[in-house]
């Protein structure tokens, strides 16, 4: 079992930047895949970025340019820098640990952090 806390969420000016954060209970994190998700109010959950074991990322149209995803294995956590905030990132953003062994597939969520946009 993998614990993920996340934490960073805040509310912040459109235009403004956020960091957040997510710190993972396991001693074998640089093997797991590494995402964050979002869900606005009244939205289903979406993805926002992903990083793989081998550093590879991969972004929502809607963040490409804004957000930057990235991990540092020794710590055992995994970023997301967003910048140029609009009010349309407004959710909970949760974050995601996965990876595959053999045919088992591991899958672990955070609790979620707030954060809110303001225009």
């Amino acid at each position: 079992q993998v614990q993920l806390v996340e934490s960073g969420g805040d509310l912040v000016q459109a235009g403004g930047s956020l960091m957040l954060s997510c710190a993972a209970s396991t001693s074998i994190f640089s093997l797991y895949a590494m995402g964050w998700y979002r869900r606005a109010p009244g939205k289903q959950r979406e993805l926002v970025a992903t990083i793989t074991s081998n550093d590879r990322t991969d972004y929502a149209d809607s963040v490409k340019g804004r957000f930057t995803i990235s991990r540092d294995n020794a710590k055992n956590t995994v970023y997301l820098q967003m910048n140029s905030l609009k009010p349309e990132d407004t959710a909970v953003y949760y974050c995601n640990a996965n990876r595959y062994l053999g045919l088992a597939y591991y899958d672990y969520w955070g609790q979620g952090t707030q954060v809110t946009v303001s225009s």
